[in-house]
């Protein structure tokens, strides 16, 4: 599991939701064309997350998770979350629970992402960054909150 990088696990949670749509049918819970305003959730979402790409793109810093981080980016995005990235994931996520209509097997999907990403993901890149910056990702920390 800890070489398995959030994206892949982002489309592992979102074919899993489509399976089971498929699988199950989907209950409609709401319905067309209300379900569309999924589409704009998910958009969200992945502007979110690709914001906070490309910001570390544009610092020239490291973006993978389980590699040593090169510096502590403050800026735009990362100014209101601490994880533009994963929380761009989770909009999305929930987008797509709108748009096909399966909220409750979604939902919980979703919640189960959450869990994984906080408790797996978040918790390991923190330890990184406090052993890396210490007492400014600490101020970092205060300052900001780890999803919104």
């Amino acid at each position: 599991m800890k070489k398995l990088l959030p994206p892949i696990l982002f489309l592992i949670f979102v074919i899993s939701m489509s399976l089971i749509c498929w699988w199950l049918g989907s209950p409609h819970h709401m319905l067309y064309p209300y379900n569309l305003a999924g589409l704009v959730v998910i958009g969200v979402g992945l502007l979110l997350a690709m914001s906070g790409k490309r910001l570390f793109k544009k610092r020239n810093t490291n973006i993978m998770t389980f590699d040593e981080p090169t510096l502590l980016v403050t800026e735009g995005v990362y100014k209101y979350t601490r994880n533009p990235m994963y929380l761009g994931f989770v909009v999305s996520l929930l987008g797509f629970a709108i748009l096909t209509g399966a909220a409750n097997s979604s939902f919980l999907l979703t919640a189960i992402f959450v869990l994984v990403t906080d408790r797996w993901y978040i918790k390991f890149e923190e330890q990184m960054m406090r052993d890396k910056f210490g007492q400014d990702y600490e101020d970092y920390c205060r300052k900001v909150r780890r999803w919104f």
